[in-house]
Parts: structure tokens; sequence; C-alpha cells
């Protein structure tokens, strides 16, 4: 069921549970999460990073699509930190139903500005929006790197941004970090400051930088007022290093269809994990 952003997370944030958003860098991978969610009856965010979009192309969006509409769980198609208003755009027209306008590196009234006009053009097709507010941390120089600089999300400049820009979804900072944390670095969330800015905007709030979290840091959070987490570093590696052993044992692997089911599965176990902590699994009965 292909449905857009707010379609998904306005019933997760009624019911009290997270959203997986899943980033996707290829074909077998969306696959393989999709056949997941499924299983698990979850609904989830198909993630699509601009770097992963230059990646895998127009013609793949195509597939996804098709694949939402017959999917049995609700499923939306997210950009992930869109960078530009023409970004936007160009992903509303290849088929996304949901868009993140990222201006958080800017001074607050640009950061408004900015989303607020994204908010009007993806509003006029009824395409939901998520903003941000505060920067997170990077761990690593990959795709979604991070400021370099942590600012958490203030309660106060939060209502001001929700109401002067009409998102549906605001990601906040409270102390993660894209990519996957160095040895030695103890991730922590601020809890309290997430119950604070709920209380004060009590629409569906997003945690971006969730791979390598405490898991029970992470499951409070999705049952305090987070109700959509990004996953991208972390099924990534589970699919990646299973490949690399695969084809470590055998150097003359060369067909896909016999290296990439495994993968899958790897990539799948951590996938579940994050379900069941979110809460989310089970949970596609509720859109019915």
């Amino acid at each position: 069921m292909l449905t857009s952003g707010d379609g998904v997370l306005r019933i997760a944030n009624e019911a009290g549970f997270a959203v997986p958003a899943f980033n996707i860098s290829d074909y077998a991978m969306f696959a393989g999460i999709a056949d997941l969610c499924e299983e698990l009856q979850a609904p989830w965010i198909v993630a699509i990073h601009p770097d992963e979009y230059a990646h895998v192309g127009a013609d793949f969006m195509k597939a996804v699509v098709a694949r939402a509409h017959r999917s049995s769980v609700p499923m939306a198609i997210h950009l992930d930190h869109g960078g530009t208003y023409e970004q936007v755009l160009t992903s509303i027209q290849n088929g996304f139903t949901s868009v993140m306008i990222d201006a958080s590196t800017r001074p607050f009234e640009e950061n408004v500005a900015i989303t607020r006009k994204v908010v009007e053009a993806a509003h006029a097709v009824g395409l939901s929006v998520e903003g941000e507010l505060g920067t997170i941390g990077a761990n690593d120089s990959y795709g979604e790197s991070g400021a370099t600089e942590v600012i958490h999300t203030n309660p106060e400049d939060a209502v001001r941004f929700v109401e002067q820009t009409g998102v549906d979804s605001l990601a906040i900072a409270i102390g993660t970090f894209h990519g996957l944390y160095p040895k030695g670095m103890k991730p922590e969330l601020k809890l309290e400051l997430l119950k604070e800015i709920k209380a004060a905007c009590p629409l569906p709030l997003v945690l971006h930088g969730g791979s390598n979290n405490p898991d029970d840091e992470i499951s409070t959070a999705a049952r305090t007022g987070i109700n959509k987490i990004n996953i991208s570093s972390d099924i990534k590696m589970g699919y990646h290093t299973r490949m690399r052993e695969i084809l470590a044992q055998d150097p003359n692997l060369r067909e896909p269809l016999m290296i990439q089911p495994e993968c899958i599965k790897a990539m799948n176990v951590v996938a579940a994990q994050k379900i069941e902590l979110f809460g989310a699994a089970g949970r596609a009965e509720l859109y019915r």
C-alpha cells in the first residue's frame, strides 16, 4: 500500500511507536526489506538520500512505486535529507510520496523560509514534508555526514519552527550521530529533552542517526514521542559484511544469485531487530 509519510506517521504518533525508515541503495536491499516488513506486518518508509538516488537513478523509482502499490503493508517513499527546493521538486516528479528538506545548518530564519517554500509545493500535491531543527553529528565522511558541531533542538524554537513552516514531521537533535560510532565513543540520547519537545510539539518527531545507539534508549525514544527512526549504516554493514565473507570463501563467485541471498538474510536479521525494537511489528493492522 503506497502512502504518504504523513499517512504512515500520523497513526504511529497516535499509537505510540516508531516507523522504521530504511535507507536503500540497490534493488536487492529494497526487495529484501520489503519482504521482511510484509512478513512482520510492519509499516515502513523507503528512505533514499540524494547520493543514493544519484546511484540508483529515476528508473529504479518506478520499480519501488510498483512494489509499494502491491504491498500488504503501508509504505512511503521518502527523500532523505533533500538539500534544495529544486531537488525536492525533482523527487516529487519521480514518485516520492514524502520529502525532507534539511536546512538545519542554516540560520533559523533561512531554515524556516526554505522549509516553508517546500511545504507549500508538497502540500499542493498532497505530499508530506519533514523538516529538521538542530544539527546531528558526524562519525564518518559517508553520504549522511552530519555537522561538525552538534546543536540540540530547543523546544521553544521547535514550536516557532513548526508554526511558521507547517511541516508534517520534525527531525530533532537529541544526541545522535550519523554513521557508525568509533570504538570508545558512548552515544547518549537526551530523553528528557525529547519529552520537553514532544510536549511542546505533539506532531510526529524523527530521529536521525539511529544506528549504534543503545537498544534501551532507542526503545524508550520510540515510546516517548519519536515516530520515525532512520537506519542506514547498521543494515548496510550487515549486508556487506556478509558479502565480504562470501566472496572471501570463493574468489570465483560472480553470479549475484549466488552471493546476494545470504547478504539479504544477514541484513534482515538487523532490520527485524530494529522493527521489533521500535514497536512497529504487527502494526500494519492499524492502517486497515
